[in-house]
């Protein structure tokens, strides 16, 4: 064990890693299927461990609050045929309630860090999208604010990416798509699929089609993990339409 000096600092690596581990069990970087299930369940079995171990550390409850309310959506993510199904169009009746509500409790019991770790702060944009009864009722300037928090907490050139797309929701798909632009020239995004994703739906939003196609198409170029290139296809297949 490490001295009690170390521990805080040790113990926010070891929920770093943890986080990986789910996340990348959570959306596959590359291969045949959206999630490796493997990866997943061991994210979250890690992380309960952290709670079992560490029950009054409030960042070890921040995770497990971010974990357990991320996949209590795990049900929706696919349809029928196994293809990539959004949030905007999920059928929330297939979310595990029980799950979110376990995660709410978590998330009341860490939000009484002072100020919130950014595990926490992840947890509450989780549990907005989970206790919102549909898409349109999504409280997306709550979700901006905690973002806007987030920010101040854990700044990187991904929760900027976030934290756009949620102001193109708040307030208007211009004024995210603006947002995105100015990410352009982040080398961490340089490669990543997600800000071409993002910027193609807000010019599809906007009606600037061809805009739109190019912007699917290098996501598409980006993107390794099969079933999300299914998705980006299917898109620019409509867009083609």
């Amino acid at each position: 064990m490490p001295a009690a000096s170390e521990l805080h600092e040790r113990v926010d690596g070891v929920l770093s890693v943890v986080y990986l581990v789910y996340t990348t069990g959570h959306t596959a970087p590359s291969g045949a299927d959206l999630m490796r299930r493997d990866l997943a369940e061991r994210g979250l079995e890690l992380a309960r461990m952290l709670r079992v171990l560490l029950p009054h550390d409030l960042d070890v409850v921040g995770l497990l609050a971010l974990v357990v309310l991320t996949d209590a959506r795990r049900g929706a993510r696919l349809d029928e045929h196994r293809e990539l199904v959004l949030m905007e169009d999920q059928d929330r009746s297939k979310w595990d309630r029980p799950a979110i509500e376990e995660g709410v409790a978590l998330l009341r019991e860490a939000l009484n860090s002072r100020p919130p770790g950014r595990f926490a702060l992840m947890a509450a944009i989780a549990a907005v999208h989970d206790e919102s009864g549909s898409w349109s009722d999504t409280d997306w300037q709550e979700i901006l604010g905690l973002y806007d928090l987030l920010m101040e907490t854990w700044p990187s050139p991904v929760i900027q990416l976030n934290r756009a797309i949620a102001l193109g929701f708040a307030v208007g798909p211009a004024e995210g798509l603006a947002e995105l632009d100015a990410l352009g020239a982040e080398p961490q995004l340089a490669r990543y699929p997600y800000l071409a994703a993002a910027r193609a739906d807000f010019l599809t939003r906007l009606g600037r089609l061809g805009e739109a196609r190019v912007a699917f198409e290098e996501a598409l170029i980006l993107t390794e993990n099969d079933a999300e290139r299914r998705y980006l296809r299917t898109r620019l297949n409509e867009l083609a339409g």
